[in-house]
């Protein structure tokens, strides 16, 4: 499994977000200049995090995107799903419709354990983390 580059810019973008002061308005121009993230695509991405209810789009001459919610209340599994839609590491997972195994598949089974344990990493660790985890590193650095 490899993520994709809206994953990999979106969790950049809500980290981002989630540094800053929550009541600051922060432009996506800003968090594609700090980022280094092409801003039509990141603008793309944010328009899926709003949809989902991660982020909140503010109009005007000072707008911009806040989090919805505070980081600790935003999984991970959250934020990209809202980006790629549901995880699954083969499309038999999803679908035994597509594979003429679909009786029985001892390959399937591993891929079921294994995006279980995906998912649940990314269930039980939120934007807080990643926030903790990066401020930690900085300090060691």
């Amino acid at each position: 499994m490899q993520f994709t580059k809206a994953e990999e810019y979106g969790m950049l973008g809500v980290l981002y977000l989630a540094e800053r002061d929550s009541a600051l308005v922060t432009p996506l121009s800003e968090i594609s200049e700090a980022k280094n993230i092409p801003e039509k695509f990141l603008a793309k991405i944010f328009q899926s995090l709003s949809k989902s209810g991660i982020v909140r789009s503010h109009r005007g001459v000072r707008g911009g995107f806040t989090l919805s919610r505070e980081p600790h209340a935003i999984a991970i599994k959250e934020v990209l799903e809202a980006i790629q839609g549901p995880y699954h590491l083969a499309k038999c997972i999803q679908d035994l419709s597509c594979c003429d195994q679909s009786d029985f598949c001892a390959m399937r089974e591993l891929l079921l354990m294994a995006e279980k344990s995906l998912v649940s990493v990314f269930e039980s660790h939120s934007v807080a983390d990643l926030v903790r985890w990066q401020a930690n590193r900085s300090v060691q650095a």
